[in-house]
């Protein structure tokens, strides 16, 4: 409780000076972050780490099937993706990420990058240190954040509702033990299952439109019990109850 009511409090005082730095100032500047700090204005034709963070934390916001590359290029995706950002907060959608987007940003984020409203510790069940996957420890990590910011965007478009995580990260040895495809997503960190409440087949038709590749629901096999979403390289969705 307290921690939201301060990050409230420190929403409203980051979008009070952004109104007051103006529209053609720099961005982030007076607004030091504990986690991520942006130092300018960003629109298409930017380029610099400063673009990956920022389509880091609007990749939940494309398309149906549209997946936003974390490359650093601010192109015509990146701007979709900041606009739809903008539209869903409230924001002048424009598609430049200035103030007002990154003060709502901050607002969104924990000191160690996650959304405010995910844990690391939800993504991994398996161990503390992220080791024993398909990928290197640090990979798997970075992997998972990404997907957070993703479920961040699934559930607000949802109404700001939990979802709840029942499996993330799985080492090898975690994975055997419960039976995981050898090829799971989950050993790479960019996977989620979901389960309770909305309904298993809402969360499987909301997924399309927030960055997930890999969707399984209810009526593919193993699946009836949970939501899986991941972001494959090969994109795969079957939720057949669910006509997906």
């Amino acid at each position: 409780m307290f921690r939201r009511a301060s990050r409230l409090l420190l929403s409203i005082v980051m979008l009070m000076a952004g109104a007051v730095v103006g529209v053609g100032a720099t961005a982030g500047a007076a607004h030091a972050d504990s986690c991520y700090t942006w130092n300018r204005t960003l629109s298409q034709g930017s380029s610099g780490s400063d673009v990956t963070q920022l389509q880091i934390r609007v990749a939940g916001w494309v398309t149906s099937g549209e997946r936003l590359s974390y490359d650093g290029q601010y192109g015509a995706r990146t701007a979709a993706a900041v606009k739809k950002f903008q539209a869903a907060y409230g924001l002048s959608a424009d598609g430049v990420a200035g103030p007002a987007t990154f003060s709502k940003i901050y607002a969104l984020q924990d000191a160690d990058c996650t959304p405010v409203h995910f844990t690391y510790a939800e993504l991994n069940k398996c161990n503390s240190d992220w080791s024993g996957g398909a990928v290197s420890a640090a990979t798997a990590r970075s992997n998972a954040l990404k997907t957070m910011w993703k479920l961040e965007a699934m559930r607000h478009a949802l109404g700001d509702v939990p979802i709840t995580i029942s499996s993330g990260f799985r080492s090898r040895a975690c994975n055997n033990a419960v039976g995981g495809s050898a090829t799971s997503r989950h050993l790479y960190g960019d996977a989620a299952d979901l389960v309770g409440s909305p309904s298993l087949c809402r969360l499987a038709q909301q997924a399309r439109t927030h960055g997930f590749s890999e969707i399984l629901g209810p009526g593919y096999p193993g699946h009836n019990d949970h939501t899986h979403v991941a972001f494959d390289p090969s994109p795969y969705w079957s939720a057949p109850t669910c006509g997906i």
